[in-house]
């Protein structure tokens, strides 16, 4: 298994950002007859995480997503960081130059 994190251009700052869970999102219920007094907590999927950084980075981040699910998946590691995981060396080479015909230098990967 091979793990890398994405790394997206800032739209403000143009430095290198990665998203990561700072806190669980906890969802509750409103009823309409009566008080419900039950939440979840729950950190999101990779690509939910990826989809939360639309207008915060250069590209779009649907299309970013679509060019990573061809090669391997969007996976939040430790209930925190962001990575894409892949079976084989080939595929991170292949999903590396995907990236950077279609963001250049907006969007790249840091193999862990």
């Amino acid at each position: 298994m091979i793990r890398a994190k994405l790394w997206f251009r800032c739209a403000a700052m143009h430095d290198p950002v990665t998203p990561v869970i700072v806190q669980p999102a906890v969802i509750g219920w409103e009823a309409k007859r009566r008080e419900v007094d039950l939440t979840i907590e729950r950190a999101f999927k990779g690509d939910e995480l990826v989809l939360r950084m639309k207008g915060w980075v250069t590209t779009d981040v649907q299309k970013v997503i679509d060019v990573v699910k061809r090669h391997g998946y969007l996976k939040v590691l430790d209930d925190r960081d962001l990575v894409v995981e892949m079976e084989t060396e080939k595929e991170l080479k292949e999903l590396t130059h995907d990236l950077g015909e279609h963001f250049h230098d907006q969007v790249d990967l840091e193999r862990i």
